[in-house]
């Protein structure tokens, strides 16, 4: 075989495993999310359990957090950035975060739900 065609089956079986390994990797579920006073919009995020999740928050006014006990997940939400949770929903049910960074009278009542369903 010549050095072209050894190179060209190599490439070759590369690029059909690396295939099959995309075709076999899970997709990541990106749910983006607006911070607000004194809201999350939307506040219920829906997941499917075991799939790789990226939550992305943006901040409209202040800044503010997010934490969800649960998953043990936390982030500062800053105005002008976007800050990024990456986790992997483990066991099916309702959630409740929560802002954990004092935003002004109502902070109390900012809170919202992540939903993992099967």
């Amino acid at each position: 075989m010549k050095r072209r065609e050894v190179l060209s089956v190599a490439l070759g079986t590369l690029f059909a495993a690396a295939g099959v390994w995309a075709v076999a990797a899970p997709h990541t579920q990106v749910r983006r999310i607006v911070a607000r006073k004194f809201t999350y919009l939307p506040n219920v995020v829906k997941l499917k359990k075991g799939v790789p999740a990226v939550l992305e928050f943006t901040s409209a006014d202040v800044v503010m957090g997010f934490n969800c006990p649960d998953f043990k997940i936390r982030t500062d939400i800053i105005p002008g950035q976007v800050a990024r949770v990456r986790f992997t929903p483990d066991r099916i049910g309702t959630f409740v975060y929560l802002c954990d960074v004092f935003c002004g009278d109502g902070h109390e009542g900012m809170t919202g739900k992540i939903q993992v369903v099967a």
